[in-house]
């Protein structure tokens, strides 16, 4: 890397408050919001003209150059999930279905110019991002990605990126082909494959891809080889309970409904304003004395 910026450095306020409130997927997609937005201004792009943020699980197999094109003409690029209908009902249940809950677009990538609409959409997500990016399917929020489900009718100049070479992903392989050509180059739907998406590298993923992928042989190999350079870059002196902050600060696991609770009760967050503290008089020796 050329630069790590740490969570703590993005100027959060009330930072230990606002990280308890979410678990580890929210938290990490919550970031995206205001590290997006100070890149807009200057603070760790060094001024430069555009933000083009990918997920860390995800792999380039080709050139982003036609990303610069185009935002020379569009101010924002998001790439749906799905960019060709299903015909199946097993693949409407799983995919169209899962699309509808969890967002249109898929926010493992989002591209803006760092100027006009690119700058006000980062202003915009990061105020959403804030505030109101959690895993609660039943209140509307999917953490970072329905709030974007918005942005082509909140926003001018936007592009719905359509290239099915884009954000490959187990939720689009029921609509894409992938083909290996003579020279080596990978495509989909006859298109270059730019960049996959490895979202839920576990038994979901593998399920999910056999099951798409049954008939396209490219699909394993390009999948089977991101699985074995995880395998090879993962240090295994990691711990199983890695996240520091998964837990208190005498190493209790924080369960998902006291960070909801602190989340929903300002009295709480005004008396522990730092919750992972244990100890007496810390938030968690209050939810035993609570009996929560």
């Amino acid at each position: 890397f050329d630069r790590v910026v740490w969570a703590e450095d993005l100027g959060i306020a009330d930072f230990q408050g606002w990280l308890f409130k979410h678990d580890v997927v929210e938290v990490c997609t919550a970031v995206k919001g205001p590290f997006i937005h100070q890149a807009c201004q200057g603070g760790f792009s060094g001024g430069a003209d555009a933000v083009i943020y990918l997920d860390p699980d995800t792999a380039l197999f080709g050139s982003l150059e036609p990303l610069e094109t185009w935002l020379e003409e569009s101010d924002i690029l998001l790439t749906p999930h799905l960019v060709d209908p299903n015909v199946t009902a097993e693949a409407i249940a799983d995919n169209d279905l899962s699309a509808s809950r969890t967002g249109i677009f898929n926010l493992g990538f989002v591209a803006i110019r760092t100027t006009g609409e690119g700058a006000r959409f980062a202003k915009w997500w990061n105020d959403r991002l804030l505030d109101w990016c959690y895993d609660d399917m039943p209140s509307g929020l999917f953490v970072d990605q329905r709030w974007c489900d918005h942005v082509p009718a909140l926003f001018n100049h936007v592009k719905v990126v359509r290239d099915p070479g884009y954000n490959v992903a187990s939720w689009n392989l029921s609509t894409r082909t992938l083909e290996v050509q003579k020279d080596g180059q990978v495509t989909v739907n006859g298109a270059p494959l730019r960049f996959w998406h490895f979202t839920k590298l576990g038994p979901m993923g593998d399920a999910m891809t056999k099951k798409y992928g049954a008939t396209n042989f490219p699909v394993y190999e390009v999948w089977s080889w991101y699985k074995r350079q995880v395998t090879a870059a993962t240090d295994k002196a990691i711990p199983e309970r890695w996240w520091a902050y998964g837990a208190y600060s005498d190493g209790t696991p924080i369960e998902k409904a006291h960070r909801v609770l602190y989340r929903q009760r300002a009295d709480l967050q005004a008396a522990f304003p730092d919750p992972f503290a244990a100890g007496e008089g810390g938030y968690a020796r209050w939810l035993e004395r609570e009996g929560l």
